[in-house]
């Protein structure tokens, strides 16, 4: 019999698709501005769901999405957002799609300004991950100094569903904090990445 290597408590290890999130990208630092499009995008959508309702609904936002090139969504119109609205392969809250497409136009600002959103995005962690220490499930936290910070500036700059859970979230998913479980093996994986 294989032993399952410890992982962190959250994964439902009755779903592969999960397991496989967790074991091969949460946590991975990334510094590609259409994959943190993608995250930003994504973690917006859960607001007030879970991660997971998102991820089973990814490959569907990829295609809704136009992949998460943000200069393809920055354009879609009015009849483009009617059109998202009645897909069901998406989350259909009429917030959250016109958030996406004003972030992509918020985004492209950004790129303008900082050469990349990964340039700008890392600055608030020094371009170095975090590496928290989490012993139990209370050590998780929502929010962080970091990510208030970069909430804050978000909005200033007219982001929507930017509110520092959500970008604790974002930080998590791409790697701007390492909270993987002090036990799990990605922890140290990650790092040595």
């Amino acid at each position: 019999m294989m032993n399952t290597p410890c992982r962190c408590h959250w994964v439902d290890l009755t779903k592969p698709d999960y397991v496989a999130y967790h074991d091969t990208e949460w946590g991975v630092p990334v510094y590609d501005d259409n994959k943190l499009f993608e995250f930003l995008t994504l973690e917006a959508a859960q607001a007030g769901l879970s991660w997971y309702t998102v991820l089973k609904k990814r490959d569907s936002y990829r295609a809704a999405f136009a992949n998460f090139d943000p200069v393809k969504v920055a354009a879609f119109d009015d009849a483009k957002a009617a059109e998202l609205l009645q897909n069901p392969g998406i989350i259909r809250n009429r917030l959250k799609v016109a958030a996406a497409i004003n972030n992509a136009a918020r985004f492209l600002e950004v790129q303008a300004e900082f050469g990349s959103f990964s340039n700008y995005q890392w600055r608030f962690v020094n371009g170095q991950p975090q590496l928290n220490s989490i012993a139990s499930p209370a050590d998780y936290r929502a929010t962080s100094p970091e990510s208030d910070a970069m909430s804050k500036d978000l909005k200033k700059r007219g982001f929507k569903f930017v509110g520092s859970t959500i970008i604790y979230a974002h930080m998590q998913a791409c790697g701007m904090v390492n909270d993987h479980h002090n036990n799990c093996f990605r922890k140290t994986q990650v790092v040595a990445n």
